[in-house]
């Protein structure tokens, strides 16, 4: 895999338990943004997935602080971690900013940042 296509950010759990990582990362491209059409794994909004105690622990952050649709995105993104991982699951939301510079590598382009 090369850096560019290299998944934004590394999770823990790319470590731990590779496969897992993957079949979550795939079912969050599912995961749109309304207002932006790209999904929270293009945007890089989800920052860390981790498994402890039999539960799937996701960090997520927003485009903006205050987004209109925060509460459906956060929690369909709850709903397609779980699915997929088969774990329990929850959302954190941290408080790093977003920039664009954090979009998974080629979406800027739809926006023309790049």
């Amino acid at each position: 895999m090369t850096e560019e296509n290299a998944p934004n950010p590394i999770w823990e759990i790319d470590s731990t338990n590779p496969d897992k990582a993957g079949t979550v990362r795939m079912s969050l491209r599912e995961v749109l943004d309304p207002e932006i059409g790209l999904s929270v794994i293009e945007l890089g909004l989800v920052r860390q997935v981790a498994e402890r105690d039999e539960e799937l622990h996701v960090e997520m952050i927003l485009t903006t602080p205050f987004c209109p649709y925060a509460p459906a995105l956060l929690e369909m993104t709850r709903t397609k971690a779980e699915e997929s991982s088969s774990m329990p699951t929850t959302i954190n939301v941290g408080v790093e900013l977003w920039e664009p510079s954090m979009m998974e590598g080629g979406a800027g382009a739809a926006w023309g940042l790049y």
